[in-house]
């Protein structure tokens, strides 16, 4: 039995593709996914992606809490572990370009079962964070509705459901309507086709990548430099300031990089894979870093860290200097567009690794299913979304927040620890983009992401581990028997 789940799936570098000519084979009369996607556009997928709750929240709450004006140094660290595993990404999407992401490269470097708690973990980073993301949403369209003055009351805008001390409690609210209403929108448009999704999301890309320019060449006028002294403030505990308080706040802004391989669950799709995969992944993954890492300094610029604990940072920021309030209305309507654009790209990728899962026999094949005219994997887009609204609507946004970074990180690690296998165990195939120093790039890769995880995983190891526990059944109870390799 061993064997059987350490059994790897047989691959050869695929023949460089041409527009839209499909690699994954496919039946005869069976639709397959149709290659549209150009390397803008991939990029475009990649920042859409990325920017989104961790530059708009994520930056104030580890800057108030954790790290300080050192929080430049968090996204720092956080960008050196997403670079070293979108390496490793862009290695294995230009040579394997299909849809399934880690999932695929585990099943073909460490065997079945790594590759099928790979593709569980995932589900967290995707249709997990998809939610949580639009719960965020909510939150920033009635601000900007209460703005307007048609504010939604909070039965209909908040989640009925509190996390705090581990335990779920009703708030007395009905459901997260905003929330559901924009999960709901974007499954639809999934739905429809690839080619539209990705011209949709780059406008919004567009926009938000926009709005953040206005504010830091608005911003940086009003940086006052005695804001960022101490740069790291005296430790005053585990994960609070100090070096300590530096590398939690990396785990915490962590959350800001997680869908940047959300390009490569689109390899399908893209035109020519093996040049434009390795831009996407890696292009997408610059420019956010960039960004982050100049609007974080300009933030602890214009307040005092201390001020900057609220789940709108840059507004918060802005609101401080009234010859800028102007501003913060567009920042609200940018963290909405960005927000749209990451649920966006989550709600892709989900259904194209069940897709590949199902292909494989680990899934029904209910998810493999692809429209014969829209040629998008469409009963998976419709599962995902539903139970992306019911999460959406149901559940608050500080549940899931670890274990969609918990999920991510080891799915990164394995893509690492994958490489460098395959390098070894397959010499022979075609690399189109290699990792350089591979043995010292893909060994710190794993290793950072495993670090990271451990930091979250200490506080959330019930939570994870029923995860964990939960996808080993369904697996030996359903996917085992089924498995396609085996037969």
């Amino acid at each position: 039995m061993l064997k059987n789940l350490l059994a790897t799936k047989p691959i050869e570098a695929a023949p460089h593709v041409d527009a839209g000519e499909p690699v994954e084979g496919s039946l005869q009369g069976e639709a397959t996914l149709k290659r549209v996607l150009t390397a803008p556009q991939l990029v475009f997928l990649g920042i859409g992606a990325v920017i989104g709750a961790g530059i708009f929240v994520l930056t104030g709450h580890a800057a108030a809490n954790h790290a300080g004006p050192a929080v430049i140094l968090s996204f720092v660290l956080a960008g050196t572990a997403c670079a070293f595993a979108g390496l490793c990404y862009a290695e294995f999407a230009s040579m394997l370009p299909v849809s399934g992401s880690a999932y695929s490269y585990s099943y073909a470097t460490l065997g079945e079962l790594v590759a099928w708690f790979i593709g569980w973990m995932l589900v967290l980073e995707y249709m997990f964070a998809a939610s949580t993301v639009a719960v965020g949403w909510s939150g920033y369209l009635n601000s900007l509705l209460a703005t307007l003055g048609t504010a939604l009351p909070n039965e209909l805008a908040a989640a009925p459901l509190a996390y705090s001390g581990g335990h779920l409690t009703p708030t007395g609210a009905i459901v997260n309507l905003p929330a559901v209403a924009i999960v709901t929108a974007i499954s639809a448009l999934c739905y429809v086709g690839i080619t539209q999704s990705a011209f949709v999301n780059s406008i919004i890309v567009t926009i938000k990548v926009t709005v953040i320019l206005l504010f830091i060449a608005f911003g940086v006028q009003y940086v006052n430099p005695e804001n960022w002294t101490p740069f790291i403030p005296a430790a005053e505990g585990p994960g609070r300031f100090g070096w300590d308080g530096v590398v939690r706040g990396a785990s915490i802004v962590f959350f800001a990089y997680i869908g940047f391989d959300a390009v490569s669950t689109a390899a399908g799709e893209a035109k020519n894979p093996q040049r434009d995969m390795p831009i996407g992944i890696l292009g997408s993954l610059v420019v956010c870093t960039i960004l982050y890492i100049i609007v974080s300094s300009i933030l602890t610029g214009m307040l005092p860290y201390t001020m900057l604990g609220t789940p709108k940072p840059v507004a918060t920021a802005l609101e401080a200097y009234p010859q800028l309030l102007w501003l913060k209305t567009l920042v609200e309507i940018g963290a909405i567009a960005g927000l749209s654009s990451v649920i966006l790209v989550m709600l892709m990728g989900q259904p194209r690794i069940f897709y590949t899962m199902s292909r494989d026999g680990l899934l029904p094949k209910i998810f493999g299913r692809v429209h014969p005219k829209f040629q998008t994997p469409y009963m998976g887009t419709v599962i995902v979304g539903i139970v992306a609204v019911i999460l959406a609507g149901l559940l608050p946004i500080g549940v899931l927040g670890d274990l969609v970074s918990m999920g991510t990180l080891l799915a990164f690690a394995t893509v690492c620890i994958g490489v460098l296998v395959l390098r070894y165990t397959r010499p022979d195939l075609k690399r189109y983009f290699r990792v350089p120093f591979a043995p010292v790039i893909c060994t710190l890769g794993a290793l950072t992401c495993l670090w990271l995880f451990s930091r979250s995983f200490i506080d959330n190891w019930q939570w994870m581990s029923g995860w964990i526990v939960l996808g080993f059944v369904i697996y030996f109870s359903y996917s085992y028997r089924h498995s396609k390799l085996r037969r």
